[in-house]
């Protein structure tokens, strides 16, 4: 019934379109019938389903750049309005504007009850969702509006985002960022590949990547460096992306890794595009609405940009400019009726970072932020947690990159109050300060903050680079490939034995360390294993020593800590961040340390061990960095 009724749509919207045709091509137009509205302007057609707010029809030059045939049709939100009552209307009326912008919405009323079933399951909140169209773009925004009254009950946000399903007869190229930027395999060499350890996951077995496996979360990619993300077509030069103008509306901050693109798993596998605001993987987001809570949170607008070029790296050139072109606009001036400051509704905060850390290297890469304050929550299992800005869904986050100097500058803030967070590579930690009120309208000075890094002690030595991530480490630089997992066994057969300040840490410590299998398959359990650290010390020590262990993913239970065979301690209740079966360098960032007498280590040749348990043979740690400090009298004079 689903498909019957919208090839009907989809006809009677190309009679719509082929009208519109005609008219002056500087203008919008919108037309609406009982079923859905139509936007067009001389580049592009866009058509909305009046009953659930999906996007079934997206047309740039005259093609058809979404498909119906392959699992969920066109492009759509995660969360429908389709709910006991739906309401749509015209909220930018063409007509008044002189065909400058058109905009409708599809708004579903809870009523207090569960609605938006679909790919991310059901909430209790009114959601709307507009789409709007100027005169000017190649391209379609959309945004969704989440709203909970105080009226009603508890609920949680699942898997949410926006999801485009393209045409597979034009687009075969994929372009997520430098590193996955390729053509890509067709949709009959996926379904003709071999299934492996998981379904995301086949082997091809013809096509131009015979022989490779192809896995749908080799694609994921950290949302603050893709602003711009899409597919193109090698044969009709032309393209369509998903463009961010800014990252407030999305979960998790500016280190947040989740899915990007791939071909669909089911039938059809027709190239995919997902802008996720709120998703479980790499160690998830939290999205939980009280009971008598009123809360809303807009999503977007983000732009749905069409475009063309001689090439795939000239268009997506072209969509990295789009997207920084629509980045200066924001906040847009035309959205209204929503919870949507404007510019002079907002404010700007800035300061300088001045480190002082006499051991540590000059921080670069530097990340500044203001999010909620940590809070209290329930996760999946309905377990107490505290939420920080890395699992934060449910409130907006505004992150820039500072300068070498440490200057950082943050426009467009929403009034409110909020903690100040910054992290950078070479430092160990992050800097957070609370209390930060921001008022409409003004410029907040912070002026220069001091940022102090945490030490316990002199530093005895540190393996790999504080920067949230194993990518430092050996096969760091192609993390992104399946089942690395499987080749431990081969690359470190005795495990790994690191010298300090013999061994290098590119070479000799691997990304991940995860249980030995017997078997290259990625299905089966393997026996726990156990790393050693081998370092010498010119005398025997005293005091307080501190294992300090950043983790940029972990599987294992737990990592049990030891010193020249004996106990130092135990890492456990380990949040389960799925980075080693996702194939990623990184997820949940967290910093667990480990204190012990000093007088566990003598004069001499030391050894640390890490060792974690038998299991699945992706229940294994990505470690980010390592550093053994020592608190004794040397430490305590200086």
């Amino acid at each position: 019934m689903w498909r019957t009724t919208c090839m009907l749509a989809i006809l009677l919207y190309q009679a719509i379109a082929v009208s519109a045709q005609t008219t002056r091509q500087d203008r919008v137009v919108l037309a609406q019938d009982q079923y859905g509205y139509t936007l067009s302007n001389s580049l592009v057609q866009a058509r909305i389903d009046k009953s659930s707010g999906d996007l079934i029809s997206l047309r740039y030059h005259g093609m058809e750049m979404l498909t119906n045939s392959s699992g969920h049709p066109g492009a759509y939100w995660s969360h429908s309005a389709a709910g006991p009552r739906v309401i749509d209307a015209i909220t930018i009326d063409p007509k008044s504007n002189d065909g400058k912008r058109a905009e409708v919405s599809i708004k579903g009323i809870s009523g207090g009850h569960r609605m938006g079933q679909g790919p991310g399951g059901s909430t209790i909140c009114d959601i709307e969702i507009r789409y709007a169209l100027d005169n000017q773009s190649s391209g379609v925004y959309t945004y969704c509006i989440f709203s909970h009254p105080a009226s009603y009950p508890y609920t949680a946000i699942g898997e949410a985002r926006f999801a485009a399903k393209l045409n597979n007869d034009i687009f075969d190229w994929m372009t997520i960022d430098a590193r996955r930027n390729k053509k890509m395999i067709s949709a009959a060499d996926w379904q003709r590949g071999q299934t492996l350890n998981m379904k995301e996951a086949r082997r091809i077995t013809t096509g131009i990547d015979a022989g490779e496996v192809e896995h749908k979360y080799d694609y994921s990619a950290v949302q603050f460096d893709i602003p711009a993300f899409g597919w193109s077509s090698t044969q009709k030069h032309i393209g369509l992306w998903f463009v961010n103008p800014s990252m407030e509306y999305l979960s998790g901050g500016a280190t947040k890794l989740e899915l990007t693109s791939h071909r669909d798993i089911n039938p059809g596998a027709a190239p995919v595009l997902l802008n996720y605001w709120r998703g479980s993987h790499y160690g998830g987001s939290i999205c939980v609405i009280a009971s008598g809570e009123n809360w809303d949170k807009v999503i977007g607008p983000f732009l749905i940009y069409c475009n063309s070029g001689d090439s795939p790296e000239g268009i997506w050139k072209d969509a990295l400019a789009q997207a920084s072109a629509q980045a200066k606009q924001w906040p847009y001036e035309w959205v209204n009726g929503v919870d949507y400051p404007h510019v002079n509704q907002r404010a700007t905060v800035v300061g300088k970072f001045a480190l002082s850390d006499p051991e540590a290297k000059s921080p670069v890469h530097l990340m500044v932020g203001l999010a909620h304050p940590d809070y209290a929550s329930w996760d999946w299992r309905s377990q107490r947690i505290n939420v920080d800005w890395q699992l934060d869904a449910k409130n907006y986050e505004f992150w820039v990159r500072g300068d070498a100097s440490g200057k950082f500058r943050i426009p467009a803030v929403r009034p409110g109050t909020y903690t100040l967070h910054a992290i950078a590579d070479n430092v160990l930690g992050e800097f957070a300060l609370a209390n930060i009120q921001v008022k409409a309208g003004q410029t907040l000075d912070l002026g220069t903050l001091n940022w102090q890094p945490v030490r316990y002690g002199r530093q005895l030595w540190e393996i790999g680079i504080p920067d949230r991530t194993a990518g430092e480490f050996f096969h760091g630089n192609h993390y992104w490939q399946w089942g690395l997992y499987n080749e431990y066994a081969k690359d470190f057969p005795h495990d790994v034995h690191f010298v300090i300040g013999q061994s290098d840490w590119h070479k000799d410590w691997n990304i991940m360390q995860v249980p030995r299998a017997s078997d290259q398959s990625g299905r089966g359990w393997g026996d726990g294993t156990t790393w050693s650290v081998e370092f010498a010390l010119p005398e025997a020590p005293t005091g307080r020593a501190t294992l300090r262990v950043g983790l940029a993913g972990t599987e294992a239970r737990r990592i049990n800590v030891g010193i020249n065979g004996k106990q130092a301690g135990v890492i456990d209740h380990l949040l389960n961040t799925t980075v080693i079966h996702r194939d990623a360098d990184r997820g949940y960032w967290q910093e667990r340390d480990v204190s012990f007498d000093a007088s566990m280590m003598k004069q001499g040749k030391n050894v640390l061990t890490l060792s974690i348990p038998a299991g699945p043979v992706t229940a294994g740690i990505e470690y980010d960095y390592l550093r053994l400090e020592l608190a004794d009298s040397v430490a305590m004079k200086n």
